[in-house]
This record gives structure tokens, sequence and C-alpha cells, in this order.
């Protein structure tokens, strides 16, 4: 159906320093503890949309990879990597902060603090609150979210916080005062903003759209060019309204586990909004197996991550071919292409539907060399740069999520993918 409330992706900014806060989640769940999410596996941008709390304005960060909604305090003490005050500006946040005082509705969660790690030295904590919070017309009352009053951040100088829009299970707020010691065993788990809209009956059918767009412009000359046009939606209630075609499927959302775990398994988790994928086809796939079970759908990741070696496989199909190039500083790898290269078709089929992905979306600019050359990395990684042996760990990014309209369901736990029109 068509969606009751929209709101446009107003921007995009520089990705976070990671994404390490929510892959770092699944540790409590499996014995895993090698995850290490680097800088150069979140190399573009971020998606932004506008909102409220208390009645006070902000720029989100939408991710469907993550389940809190924060924002940062007024008054917040930033510091820096070992602990160190620092100036505010030094954390990137867009605004001072949510004034709890200037607020009517808010109400305190006394004796909790939130946690959530960045990664890197990147850290946010502090206490946790009630209040209202709108999105797109979308309005939930006593809404539970993070208010960070300390913070080791590296930002945007847009954003002051995170609209988190997967399950409750991946929520960080604990019973401690001492965020040194959060653990699985003194987790508080809430409903998120949009469970909290479904409980509170505000909209009609239990979903939620995004359309991502490719962005317009290079992302390495957005200085001046922070926002700009044709940047997505996030709908809720209905399907995002973009251009599609007929091929779409709805799929289950599985039980997130490191180790297979089937999501009818006693004990599997519903952190991310994870899918089955029958297969990857491209040329030189033949002969391999690219299935993959347990794959995240994620706004808040820019590149494919799938098996390592249907990640090698394709980049040998570039013309000229990728180079595994380590990554400074780390025992790990991922696949550098020539920024004019020709990139190969890549067909991801779901539940026998087949999905093409734009080869304008496989040939990712990292950056600048300090000659001014652009770097270039293949929009399909190996699940290996996330970690040494982290095939446990796979995603469909941006890189995706740029040919798709995908609209969630996590109350009957499914998604449905549809193909857009090309643009």
């Amino acid at each position: 159906p068509p969606a009751e409330f929209s709101v446009p992706l107003t921007g995009k900014v520089p990705r976070r320093k990671s994404k390490k806060n929510a892959l770092s989640a699944v540790r409590r769940f499996t014995t895993t503890n090698n995850t290490a999410i680097l800088d150069w596996v979140w190399p573009v941008n971020d998606y932004l949309t506008n909102g409220t709390i208390g009645g006070q304005h902000f720029s989100f960060i939408v991710d469907t990879g993550s389940s809190d909604t924060w924002v940062v305090q007024k008054g917040f003490n930033c510091v820096d990597p070992q602990g160190n005050t620092v100036s505010q500006s030094s954390c990137g946040f867009g605004t001072s902060g949510f004034d709890t005082n200037a607020s009517k509705t808010f109400q305190p969660f006394p004796n909790v603090t939130y946690f959530n790690v960045f990664g890197n030295g990147n850290s946010v904590t502090g206490p946790v609150g009630f209040d209202t919070v709108s999105v797109g017309g979308l309005s939930v009352s006593h809404q539970e979210i993070g208010l960070p009053n300390v913070a080791a951040n590296k930002g945007d100088n847009i954003s002051s916080g995170i609209l988190g829009l997967a399950f409750p299970d991946l929520t960080n707020v604990f019973n401690i005062t001492d965020p040194s010691k959060a653990s699985v065993n003194n987790t508080l788990v809430y409903d998120p903003f949009f469970f909290t809209a479904v409980k509170e009956k505000k909209i009609k059918n239990s979903v939620f759209s995004v359309s991502v767009d490719r962005s317009p412009f290079s992302p390495f000359k957005q200085a001046n060019n922070t926002f700009g046009p044709h940047l997505g939606f996030l709908s809720f209630g209905g399907i995002a309204p973009v251009s599609v075609v007929n091929t779409s499927v709805t799929v289950p959302i599985q039980g997130y586990s490191a180790n297979r775990t089937p999501s009818d398994a006693p004990g599997a988790k519903f952190l991310f909004h994870t899918i089955d994928i029958d297969s990857y086809t491209f040329p030189g796939s033949t002969g391999l197996v690219t299935a993959s079970s347990n794959t995240i759908l994620d706004t808040g990741t820019s590149l494919n991550i799938v098996p390592t070696d249907v990640a090698a496989a394709y980049a040998a199909a570039f013309n000229p071919p990728g180079i595994l190039t380590p990554i400074p500083g780390t025992n790990l790898e991922g696949y550098a292409v020539d920024c004019n290269a020709e990139a190969p078709e890549f067909l991801v089929t779901i539940r026998g539907k087949t999905f093409n992905i734009d080869p304008r979306d496989q040939i990712v600019p990292l950056g600048e060399d300090d000659d001014g050359n652009t770097i270039c990395a293949s929009g399909t990684q190996p699940s290996s740069i996330l970690a040494v042996n982290a095939d446990s760990i796979l995603l469909l990014g941006d890189v995706f999520l740029h040919n798709v309209v995908a609209t969630f369901n996590p109350i009957a736990r499914e998604v449905t993918l549809t193909q857009r029109a090309k643009y």
C-alpha cells in the first residue's frame, strides 16, 4: 500500500567512524570476539533525515542496522579516545544537543545508563529518558531514547544522533550506572521507535520502507554540497514513493546468529533484518557456492559484504581486475579497483527472484591519495575485510539497496524487496 507517512532523506554525510556499534552486538550472543570494523570499509556516506524529540529539531542518521534512537545531550562532555576532555566541536555533532529542561514531555529513566560503542576509540554513553519522537509526521509518545552526555565521537557536523530501525534485542540500555559494567547480563531490552509506533497504533500497516539513492554528486566534493536532491525516502505504513518494476519478493527475516542458527531454533535472536540469499551471479561465478544465509540488509553500511571466495571471483571479473590490497595498520585486506574500470554484472537471487545491481554502484570512491588521485574499491567486498575468519558477518548495504525498495515488516518478521526502475 502507499505509505501513510514519508520523509525525504535530506542529506548524505561522510560515513561514521565505523559500524562496530551494531556489529559488535553480535558478540553478546556468540563466542567470537574478533569483529574489527575499519574506516576503509565504510568509505562513503550516511543517509540523514530530520525529526524532533520533545519538540526540538535534529538531523538523524537512518540506520536499519541498529536499534537505538539517541541524541547527544546539551552540555555533553567531548573526550578524545584516551578520555581527555576536548572542545565540543571536536565531536562533530550538528547541534549543541537535546535540552531536557526545554522539553515539556521529557521524563528521565533513573539509575540506567545508555551505552553504545562505536569502535576505534569512539563511544557515546549517558543516561536514558522518555520523550515524544516525531519523524515524517509519525509521532510516538514516551519513546525510550539514549541521551549521551559523554562522547568520543568523530561526527559529520550535521547529525546529532541516530534513528535505529532494527529489532529490540539489538538495543543498548543497561541496568547500571557504571558504563564499564555493561554486559548481556544487565541489558534492558526495549521497543525501538517503529515498534512503539505499532504498539501505539499510530500506523495502519506495520511496515516501514526505505529507498536510498546513489549520490548525484561526488562524495569528495561535498564540503559545500552536503544536501542534495533525490536522496530517497523513509516511509511508514507503506512503500516508499519511488518508481519500481514488477520484480518483487517477500521473504522471512531470519534470527541472526554467527553460527547460522535457524530462526526457529531455541535461543535464536532477532537483531538485524537478515535474509537468505539463493545465489550471486556474475562472470566467473559458475562453480562457486554463492548461497548465503543470515545476510543483513543495512542502510548504515556502504558496501556488500559477501563470502570471501565470492568477492575474490567478482573482483577478478572487473576490467582491469581488482587488486587485493592491504589495509594499513591491520592484517586485513580488501579489493581496490581502477576508478575507470568496467564493473561486471552482479545479480542477486532471493527466493527465486533476481535483482540487478547497477554497475555504477560497484565502483566506490574511497578518497584521494597524496597526489589528488581518487582511490576506488569494489562495491562487493569479502567478509574477511571485517576480521580474520569473519565469514559469519554478511551484508547487503547501499550498493544493493540503491537498486531496490526495501519494505520491512518487523512485526511479521518479513521483508519485501522490489526492483527499482532505472534512475
